[in-house]
C-alpha cells in the first residue's frame, strides 16, 4: 500500500472525456499526468485546460510511458477494443467507458489480456456507485423488499448527442443505440435481481422515428426473465424531453420507487428521491450526497484508486462488463428476429 498519488493517463477528451478529466483532477489520491486526444483541436483545448499534463495526438506515446499506473478509455465504442488491449497489453490498468465492446469477441480478448497481464479492468458502470441507485441495491441485499421479483428501470428523455464525427449515429461505430445508454439500464436490473438468479431469456421490441437512421432505435422495451423466477423490464424513449430516470423494484416483502430528473444527464443540480414500502408503511429514504452522472464519475475514480492502493474490489468488474454487453445484443437479437432469445447463446 502507498500513499503517492495514482498517476492516471486519459484517452479520449471529447464532452464527456473533459468530464472525466476533470473527475481524475478533483479526487484525492489521484494526478492526472498524460491525455491523448484525436484531433487537433482538442489537443489544443486539453493542453490549455491541463497545462501540467503531458498531450499527445498518439494514445500509444502515453501508453509507452513507464510512469502512468492506470489509464481511462474515454473513446467512441467501437475504439474500446483496440485501445483497451493496447492499454493492458502495456501494463497499465484499464477504466473503461461503457460498453466494454460492441462484440463478444472483443470482451473476451480484452479479459484474457487482463488475466495474462495481471491488470485490474473496470468497466465504467458508475451508476452502481450512486448514493441513490446504490442505496436500493444496499437495501435489496439487507433483505428489505423479501427476495426481488420484478424491476423496472425506465428512462424518458431528449435525443442522443451525434458524438465526434457523428459516430453515435453511425451503426458501425456505435454498435447498437441499445448499447449506448440502455447497458446500464440492463446492468442495473441484472444488479438488483441478483437474489432472483442470472437472465435466461430476453424478449425486446423498439421502433424509430429517425428517417435518416431507421435502423437506430428511439423507443426501445424489454423484458427479460431470470433463472429464480423473476423478471425486469428495461424501457427507454429518446424521443422526450429533459433527462428522467425511474426505478421500481418490488419483491416478496415490500417495493423500492426510485425517480431522478434534470435538465441535462449530466446537471449538478437534479431532483431525486427514494421511497420504500415495507407492506405496512410507505417512507422516503434519506440520501446521505446529491446523485447523478457527474458524482458517480468522480466516485468512480476514487473508487480505482482504491482498488490500486487499497485492494478495495472494483464497482464492476470486466465479467460484470461483459454480461451487460451480453444482455444488449441478445436484446437486439429480439429486436430483429421478433422473437425471445435465450441468454445461454450469450454466455
Amino acid at each position: 500500500m502507498s500513499d503517492k498519488p495514482v498517476k492516471f493517463g486519459l484517452v479520449g477528451f471529447g464532452a464527456w472525456g473533459q468530464h472525466h478529466a476533470n473527475a481524475i483532477t478533483v479526487t484525492e489520491g489521484a494526478e492526472l499526468v498524460a491525455i491523448a486526444a484525436r484531433s487537433d483541436e482538442s489537443v489544443a483545448a486539453a493542453r490549455a485546460a491541463y497545462p501540467n499534463a503531458t498531450v499527445y495526438n498518439d494514445f500509444n506515446e502515453l501508453i509507452a510511458r513507464d510512469d502512468l499506473e492506470v489509464v481511462d478509455v474515454v473513446v467512441p465504442s467501437h475504439l474500446h477494443h483496440t485501445v483497451a488491449s493496447a492499454v493492458l497489453s502495456g501494463g497499465k490498468h484499464l477504466l473503461l467507458e461503457k460498453p466494454m465492446g460492441v462484440a463478444l469477441d472483443e470482451c473476451d480478448d480484452m479479459i484474457r489480456i487482463a488475466k495474462e497481464n495481471d491488470r485490474l479492468f473496470c468497466v465504467g458502470h458508475e451508476l452502481r456507485l450512486s448514493s441513490m441507485w446504490g442505496k436500493a441495491y444496499q437495501m435489496i441485499q439487507d433483505g428489505f423488499i423479501g427476495k426481488p421479483l420484478y424491476t423496472l428501470v425506465e428512462l424518458s428523455r431528449n435525443p442522443y448527442r451525434m458524438g465526434a464525427e457523428g459516430w453515435r449515429y453511425d451503426l458501425s461505430r456505435v454498435g447498437s443505440w441499445i448499447l449506448e445508454e440502455p447497458i446500464h439500464f440492463f446492468d442495473l436490473a441484472r444488479w438488483y435481481m441478483e437474489p432472483s438468479g442470472q437472465p435466461e431469456r430476453i424478449y425486446a421490441t423498439a421502433n424509430s422515428k429517425q428517417q435518416d437512421h431507421p435502423e437506430l432505435h428511439d423507443n426501445f422495451s424489454a423484458i427479460m426473465h431470470f433463472s429464480g423466477g423473476g423478471y425486469a423490464v428495461v424501457s427507454q424513449t429518446l424521443a422526450a424531453f429533459e433527462h428522467h430516470q425511474t426505478v421500481k423494484i418490488t419483491g416478496t416483502k415490500g417495493a423500492l420507487w426510485a425517480s431522478w430528473s434534470g435538465a441535462k444527464d449530466r446537471t449538478r443540480h437534479p431532483t431525486f428521491s427514494l421511497r420504500a414500502f415495507d407492506g405496512e408503511e410507505v417512507t422516503t429514504v434519506p440520501i446521505d450526497k446529491p446523485t447523478g452522472e457527474l458524482f458517480e464519475l468522480e466516485d468512480q475514480i476514487a473508487r480505482m484508486v482504491d482498488a490500486i492502493r487499497r485492494n478495495v474490489p472494483l464497482h464492476c468488474t470486466a465479467d460484470d462488463g461483459r454480461w451487460s454487453v451480453a444482455m444488449c445484443l441478445a436484446a437486439e437479437e429480439s429486436v430483429r428476429a421478433g422473437q425471445t432469445v435465450e441468454m445461454k447463446n450469450y454466455l
